[in-house]
């Protein structure tokens, strides 16, 4: 069975701020991406990793990235378009049609736990759609012009995260679908436009996506503190 992770690094990350994109950035002395393609590298059910850049760092992501490193799986590196939606169209129009399942994964999440990565895989094999989402614990307000209207069951409100695992054909159809000018956050979104339940996992590990640059000094830490020696 082919299942391919494809990475989504075609954001400028302009909440992060700097001139170099938050993905290019160095985590212990590696580009942050770098990471997140060693734990797809990891990952025994992934048999192919595509990525998505912006264009302007194609070279870039060739010569530092994948290059760079001992990546066996990497096929392809795609430029990305305006929005992360369109990246993940181009990223996904650019698979083989062998493909049986796609993992599509933000590359600002390098702490991703491999036995997560396999456990969302295996439950999209029965469903044919999958994500991780991590039960919300803190209450949460509904606020309009500073004032609470509401306060939401928590007990119902999960945090979507990455990867999200779909059956080929089904997350192209919904991109093929996705209502135009309306930028989904996530490709769960447009399946369940499509009126496809997705099932959730609920991850075991730290999924933090990098966001600002308390986040990058907190992702370096952990992983010096897990003695995970790099590749």
């Amino acid at each position: 069975m082919k299942i391919t992770a494809l990475i989504v690094a075609g954001g400028k990350g302009a909440r992060f701020g700097g001139t170099v994109p938050k993905q290019f950035r160095n985590l212990r002395e590696r580009p942050l991406l770098s990471w997140t393609i060693h734990k797809f590298e990891r990952a025994p059910s992934i048999t192919e990793i595509v990525l998505v850049v912006p264009e302007e760092y194609l070279l870039f992501a060739n010569e530092n990235v994948v290059n760079r490193y001992p990546f066996k799986k990497v096929s392809k590196v795609v430029v990305g378009g305006a929005s992360r939606e369109e990246s993940v169209r181009k990223g996904l129009a650019s698979l083989s049609f062998a493909t049986d399942f796609v993992a599509i994964h933000d590359g600002a999440r390098p702490l991703v736990n491999v036995a997560d990565i396999e456990n969302v895989v295996a439950v999209a094999q029965k469903e044919r759609a999958a994500i991780l989402a991590r039960p919300v614990s803190d209450t949460v307000k509904r606020v309009e012009g500073d004032f609470i209207l509401s306060t939401l069951d928590r007990a119902k409100l999960f945090l979507a995260e990455t990867p999200q695992v779909f059956q080929y054909d089904l997350i192209m159809s919904a991109h093929k679908m996705a209502p135009p000018k309306r930028d989904a956050t996530d490709d769960a979104y447009l399946v369940e436009l499509l009126g496809f339940k997705v099932k959730t996992v609920v991850p075991t590990g730290l999924n933090l996506k990098i966001t600002t640059e308390d986040d990058l000094a907190i992702a370096g830490h952990l992983l010096q503190k897990s003695n995970e020696a790099g590749f």
